[in-house]
């Protein structure tokens, strides 16, 4: 893993005013896709050492917040990925609607309503 376990240097060298786990989760999403390992990459370029097993509770935050989903592809790699939610489409809300719809239009006198 690219985490070295070093017991006096685990600060963030760079100050922000997103809390970490609000963070890490924009970069995720700006890639849909990506492992662990290129997810330490990319907080390292953005100048912040996470200590690992604050990154694996990040991690696990977010994956019961519902916003990721996090799966092993070897013993020592994890695939991070974003959560897209499907709007679910109700047939009885459609109906309703339609028929909303027509009921308005059908309200209008004089107008030819097919």
């Amino acid at each position: 893993m690219l985490f070295q376990r070093q017991s006096t240097r685990h600060f963030t060298v760079k100050m922000t005013n997103l809390p970490l786990k609000d963070l890490v989760f924009d970069i995720i999403k700006e890639n849909e896709s990506l492992t662990d390992e290129e997810l330490a990459k990319k907080l390292t370029k953005e100048g912040l050492l996470i200590p690992e097993d604050q990154f694996n509770k990040l991690l696990l935050d977010l994956e019961i917040l519902g916003l990721v989903k996090v799966s092993w592809l070897t013993k020592d790699s994890r695939r991070i990925e974003v959560v897209l939610e499907k709007e679910e489409v109700d047939e009885i809300e459609t109906q309703n609607k339609e028929m909303m719809e027509k009921d308005y239009e059908a309200s209008f006198p004089g107008t030819d309503n097919n």
